[in-house]
């Protein structure tokens, strides 16, 4: 289903004094002021709810990035650019007169979380995953080895991660993980490159891409080929689900004597490794960086979604210059005051309202962890939302005295030498990598770290 029509099914009819969504009305209760932290699809998708279903909410949005999007910006493939046609809801939602996005502001320590409860009636936290999920074994530490967040954000342009240089001089590369993430990594180290030259991936991923020997991927999963499938059947949007489900067909069908010349003769291919768990990342002989990963030969006991994989006592070892372990991303605790799962990586909540802590509430990832597309994230968010506003109206959350919202915050981060990126500051630096990009037939060239970023955000 298009987000269009997602949107369209929540409901979008005027009432008097107040709006209807999924049969609710929730009427004119003051003016209630809502931080949002966190402007990736979780915290854009909260604000667009809250706004048309309210119509005296007020709603700041705090980045820690001088620029706005998470997610979408840093995190959807470069050669999918129809899933970042969402950013133009998100403008929408930016521009909106009781909308206003604050970037450049690290919540937990420009400002803390008590001074934005201070501040505002209610805090939604939306700052998403930006944690890794260790592998657990020896040897991940290794030069050559790799988050794929990190391998991720190198090509999509995250400040963070532009010292990352990987080296992809070696010809066989090894992905641990067989999600959605795992499979945009196996295309983009293949690509031809003028493919990717379209694209708005970074120059410098760019260029180490064009000197890139890498030819061979290995796409490696605990379980077997069904449990991929099912996974795609829930979590791809339909368009991307029809190309996984192509590639994971070719992957297991025996291919005919034809297909195997011809990928004799291919100058880059890949496979799946089914049934296979990583023990150790190998070390080479003499020289402290990968050669190779051991990995646990795997038999599934159970059947469909249930099916468990249990260790055969079998290994094998695959010879390899480059790991990337693509197992999952991880939230991270924002503050000490805010209550948060260290196991599961969420803070604890009911539908989006966080336990124990009145007025605070969270959305996306941080609420459910790391799974689903932009469309699973929004319909999370919207829950999310109405919480919150079910909680206004019955007078759980108390909105009747005046907070002092921006304002407050404002104050105290121009004490503490804080500079926040306003959304016509970003603006700016939308048109400046358009226009670079215009220069090399790019949707976009992004610039690259903070510091630049604000050089032409305070210009």
């Amino acid at each position: 289903m298009s987000c269009k029509l997602l949107l369209s099914a929540v409901g979008r009819r005027r009432l008097h004094k107040g709006f209807a969504v999924c049969g609710k009305a929730f009427l004119s209760s003051g003016s209630p002021k809502v931080c949002i932290v966190g402007s990736g699809p979780a915290g854009f998708y909260t604000a667009q709810h809250l706004l048309k279903a309210h119509q005296n909410v007020q709603v700041d949005v705090y980045e820690r990035l001088p620029v706005p999007f998470g997610l979408v910006r840093f995190g959807v493939a470069p050669d999918h650019p129809e899933v970042k046609n969402v950013i133009n809801t998100f403008t929408q939602t930016a521009k909106h007169p009781r909308c206003s996005f604050y970037g450049n502001v690290n919540v937990g320590e420009d400002v803390s979380v008590d001074e934005l409860q201070e501040a505002y009636h209610a805090i939604v936290l939306s700052y998403g995953a930006e944690g890794n999920r260790s592998v657990g074994v020896p040897g991940e530490d290794l030069p050559g080895v790799y988050s794929a967040k990190d391998f991720v954000g190198w090509y999509n342009g995250l400040p963070s991660c532009q010292e990352l240089r990987p080296d992809l001089s070696c010809e066989t590369a090894v992905i641990l993980g067989q999600g959605n993430v795992a499979l945009d990594v196996a295309r983009i180290l293949l690509s031809p490159l003028d493919a990717l030259k379209k694209t708005d991936i970074t120059q410098p991923a760019l260029e180490a891409l064009a000197q890139s020997r890498v030819c061979r991927v290995l796409i490696v999963g605990r379980r077997g080929p069904m449990q991929v499938a099912s996974t795609i059947k829930v979590y791809l949007p339909r368009p991307r689900k029809r190309l996984t489900e192509l590639m994971l067909k070719t992957a297991l069908e025996m291919p005919t004597e034809k297909e195997q010349e011809r990928r004799k003769k291919a100058s880059r291919i890949w496979g799946f490794r089914f049934f296979r768990s990583p023990v150790e990342i190998l070390a080479e002989p003499g020289c402290n960086r990968v050669a190779g990963v051991r990995l646990a030969v795997n038999k599934l006991e159970g059947s469909g979604e249930k099916a468990q994989a249990v260790l055969t006592g079998e290994v094998e070892d695959v010879p390899c210059g480059l790991v990337i372990s693509s197992i999952g991303y991880r939230s991270l605790p924002i503050d000490p005051t805010v209550p948060f799962d260290s196991r599961r990586a969420i803070v604890p909540n009911s539908m989006g309202r966080v336990h124990n802590a009145a007025g605070l509430y969270c959305s996306g990832w941080l609420k459910t962890g790391p799974t689903g597309v932009i469309a699973t994230t929004m319909n999370s968010s919207f829950d999310t939302a109405r919480s919150l506003l079910e909680d206004v109206e019955s007078g759980k959350l108390d909105v009747s005295s005046a907070k002092p919202g921006s304002h407050m915050i404002s104050s105290l981060l121009e004490k503490r030498g804080v500079k926040p990126v306003t959304f016509s500051d970003w603006e700016k630096i939308d048109d400046l990598e358009t226009r670079r990009g215009e220069v090399s037939g790019k949707p976009r060239e992004k610039i690259l770290t903070v510091a630049a970023m604000l050089k032409v955000a305070q210009t």
